[in-house]
């Protein structure tokens, strides 16, 4: 994991001196650079590969024999399930009110399901894999998940898609990664989950939640391919 170190580096004064400017020097031009965002598809397509990797944690999770290796895939699902549904607050389901003549009762449903997950995420992240209740709790939790999934892959991002036009909805992919950077890295049932406080609250806990996370484990990238790589098979 990280280093405070490296979260938060030390700068001696000599570094922070400027250097004398000379007294003909020329202006100097700003250097400007240009990031391309990388191809993530449409919406759909990103919602859809989260979905597969908690999928595949999932069942790496109840096939592991070894406890440590179950610890660190559970930190791993809590991080991904945290973020994705937090996300999909932000920026899905507002998209959804404003594009479908139904999109509110629609976003409404998707929320109400959502709470029930971050309720289960919230007590299974506090459960450790040697506990009697481990397994049916992420069972159960899995249960509810793949219930919303299925509705939301099968029919509401089918008809927001066809709503939003290629072009929009690649934007939204975009915004839907993005925004999982800045998200609670925990569940958190008790966080508004309506606009505009979703924002404010999810902003406001994500660094305490990371700082908290960094002394947590997790799989290697490597690990985590050959459970995504498994569950294809």
């Amino acid at each position: 994991m990280f280093r405070s170190s490296l979260v938060f580096p030390t700068l001696s004064k000599g570094v922070l001196r400027p250097p004398a400017k000379p007294a003909t020097c020329r202006p100097r031009v700003r250097q400007q650079f240009y990031s391309t965002p990388p191809l993530l598809g449409r919406l759909t397509d990103v919602i859809k590969e989260d979905h597969r990797e908690l999928g595949a944690y999932c069942k790496h999770i109840l096939e592991a024999t070894d406890m440590d290796e179950q610890a660190r895939f559970q930190n791993l699902f809590i991080w991904e399930l945290a973020r994705h549904a937090i996300s999909e607050e932000l920026v899905v389901y507002p998209v959804l009110e404003k594009h479908l003549a139904d999109g509110k009762v629609l976003a409404d449903r998707d929320r109400a399901e959502h709470q029930a997950v971050k309720e289960k995420l919230y007590q299974f992240q506090n459960l450790r894999p040697e506990d009697w209740d481990f397994e049916p709790a992420l069972n159960s939790l899995m249960e509810d998940l793949r219930r919303h999934v299925r509705t939301e892959e099968e029919d509401d991002l089918v008809r927001l898609e066809e709503a939003l036009g290629h072009t929009r909805s690649e934007s939204l992919a975009w915004s839907f990664e993005r925004t999982k950077m800045f998200t609670p890295t925990r569940s958190h049932p008790s966080a508004p989950n309506k606009p505009p406080f979703e924002t404010v609250v999810g902003l406001m806990e994500a660094p305490l939640d990371k700082l908290r996370d960094l002394f947590a484990t997790f799989p290697t990238e490597e690990e985590k391919a050959k459970a995504k790589a498994k569950a294809d098979s």
